[in-house]
């Protein structure tokens, strides 16, 4: 039976994430997700009179396919699906599995030899298309999240479909109060960073991009970073969970780095210059998202949060940095998870998750829902 909440998903990612068109096309990218859910989009994007393509991935091949991954294969792989994405209007991906850690033991030269073979393909649909990106409900999520596959289907649908027209007043705040200041502090336990964010641009995430939204973003001085950072929500990178990792940085960079898996967190800061160096800086304000799941397109978005990013930088938010590795890692500040502030030129901006000045209290949970 078709579930009508697919539905409402669906005209929501065509319609107001990315905005089709008359004549657009647009590749949907179906990783381990119902058939109905491509269906849905498929008919939401011929209804909005766009041309639909799609992908269908599943996950263990990917695995296998990673496992034996060669420079050649992934040579022919990246100039077919660059020549395809390069026809894009853009660019939807809806992406399931049952095992989040399906590739966790893929070795790390091969995810590394992924990663920078397929970087071109990556780099055009950030840059050339309109695109978006989403997790799909499982129960390994719900497991993760501490819930009932019932009680995380219905929390992700009230998520994904939220009203994101209402953040826009105060990412529109935050966005001019980011681009007005040169230092910030950031304040809690095991977390004492400054660093500077003058002359960078301050990008709104308000349902464009990634489903579930709800941050603004901006990147630090590369070489400004000062410092500690102490991450206390788990996360998943490469298909390895980590926890508790803590960075240590001096002008800019990772100088000490430490997590439950020590070896490999240093092994990905290592895949190349550009990876001890900070890409991002964002704060996240989703007021349904409380607690972590491992799943970065939820956490980052956690109301109350930050994530300092190790790694690439956005062409929007350019600060120079280069790398083939994009980690957001997410400190959350609220009271529940021991609290924390954020500075802007010495002017209190949050404490303890709550937006304080009147103009960015729009941000607020209360005033989201």
């Amino acid at each position: 039976m078709h579930d009508p909440r697919f539905d409402k998903l669906a005209h929501g990612l065509v319609n107001f994430s990315t905005k089709l068109g008359k004549g657009e096309k647009v590749l949907i990218d179906a990783f381990d997700i119902p058939p109905e859910m491509s269906v849905a989009l498929i008919r939401a994007a011929r209804a909005a009179g766009a041309v639909p393509l799609v992908q269908v991935h599943q996950s263990r091949i990917s695995r296998e396919m990673a496992l034996g991954a060669q420079e050649e294969q992934l040579e022919v792989t990246s100039t077919i699906q660059l020549a395809q994405m390069k026809k894009m209007d853009a660019y939807i991906a809806v992406r399931g599995g049952d095992n989040i850690t399906e590739l966790s033991d893929v070795p790390p030269e091969k995810m590394k030899l992924l990663s920078k073979k397929m970087k071109p393909v990556l780099d055009w649909r950030v840059k050339k298309t309109r695109w978006c990106v989403l997790r799909w409900p499982s129960p390994s999520m719900a497991q993760s999240a501490g819930m009932s596959t019932e009680a995380f289907e219905k929390f992700f649908f009230d998520v994904c479909t939220l009203n994101y027209a209402k953040m826009q007043p105060g990412m529109k705040a935050l966005k001019a109060a980011m681009e007005e200041t040169d230092h910030v502090e950031i304040k809690g336990p095991g977390t004492d960073l400054r660093f500077s964010i003058k002359g960078i641009k301050a990008v709104p995430c308000g349902g464009t991009h990634n489903i579930p939204d709800g941050e603004v973003f901006t990147a630090p001085v590369r070489n400004s970073v000062q410092g500690v950072v102490t991450y206390n929500a788990p996360t998943i990178y490469q298909g390895t969970a980590f926890d508790s990792v803590r960075l240590e940085f001096k002008d800019g960079k990772i100088v000490n780095a430490t997590a439950n898996n020590t070896e490999k967190l240093n092994a990905i800061l290592d895949s190349d210059a550009g990876a001890r160096y900070i890409g991002e800086f964002a704060i996240g304000f989703n007021p349904y998202i409380l607690q972590p799941m491992r799943d970065i397109l939820f956490d980052e978005k956690i109301n109350g949060s930050f994530h300092f990013t190790p790694g690439q930088c956005y062409e929007e938010t350019e600060n120079g940095n280069r790398s083939q590795v994009h980690w957001d890692l997410v400190n959350i500040q609220r009271e529940d998870y021991g609290g924390g502030m954020i500075l802007f030129d010495g002017k209190l901006i949050r404490e303890n998750g709550r937006f304080i000045p009147k103009p960015l209290q729009a941000l607020n949970p209360e005033r989201l829902k």
